[in-house]
C-alpha cells in the first residue's frame, strides 16, 4: 500500500526556511519518497523492494513544498561524470506553483549551504514530454553546458 502524504509539510516539520515555500525533510520521509517514485529517474526494482532512503550518498538537502506537491533534492558528491558542484538530483512539481519560481528559491537555499558552488543537473530528453528539455530550469536562468555520452543534457547555474 503506497504511503499517503500528509496534508501539509508545515504541520509536521520545523519551518527550517520560514520565508520560503520549501521545508527541509529527511531522506526517507515517505512524502518525499512518494514524489521521487513518480520522477522519471526513479529506480524501480524488479523484486518490488521499496528502500526507505531515496536520495543516495553524499551531502544532501531534501526539500518538500509546503503543500507536499513538489520535491527538490540537492546532492554534493563525487560525480563519476566529472561534473563539479552541487547536483540537482531530482526536481518534481505536481502542484500549481510555477516550476521556475520554485527552482529559484531552491537555488538560494543551496547557496546558503554551499556558498559560491556551481549548481548543475541532468535532463533526459528521451524521458520527458517537453520538446525543450529543462525548460523550467532555463526559465530560472540555467544554461545548457553540455551533453553526456549517454545523451543527457547538462544544465548549470553559476553563483553571482
Amino acid at each position: 500500500m503506497p504511503d499517503t502524504p500528509a496534508p501539509s509539510a508545515r504541520a509536521q516539520d520545523t519551518a527550517m526556511f520560514p520565508q520560503w515555500r520549501w521545508y527541509a525533510i529527511k531522506d526517507g520521509d515517505p512524502r518525499g519518497r512518494d514524489l521521487m517514485r513518480r520522477h522519471y529517474s526513479a529506480i524501480h526494482y524488479k523484486d518490488n523492494r521499496n528502500p526507505r532512503l531515496f536520495v543516495g550518498p553524499g551531502e544532501k538537502m531534501v526539500l518538500l513544498a509546503a503543500d507536499c506537491k513538489a520535491l527538490f533534492i540537492w546532492r554534493k558528491f563525487i560525480d563519476g561524470s566529472g561534473q563539479l558542484g552541487v547536483n540537482c538530483a531530482c526536481f518534481r512539481n505536481e502542484g500549481e506553483e510555477l516550476s521556475s519560481s520554485l527552482i529559484l528559491e531552491a537555488e538560494q537555499l543551496a547557496w546558503q549551504r554551499w556558498p559560491g558552488e556551481r549548481l548543475y543537473t541532468y535532463v533526459s530528453p528521451r524521458k520527458i514530454l517537453s520538446c525543450n528539455p529543462g525548460y523550467c530550469f532555463k526559465m530560472a536562468g540555467w544554461k545548457q553546458c553540455g551533453t553526456t555520452k549517454g545523451g543527457l543534457v547538462i544544465l548549470e547555474k553559476l553563483s553571482v
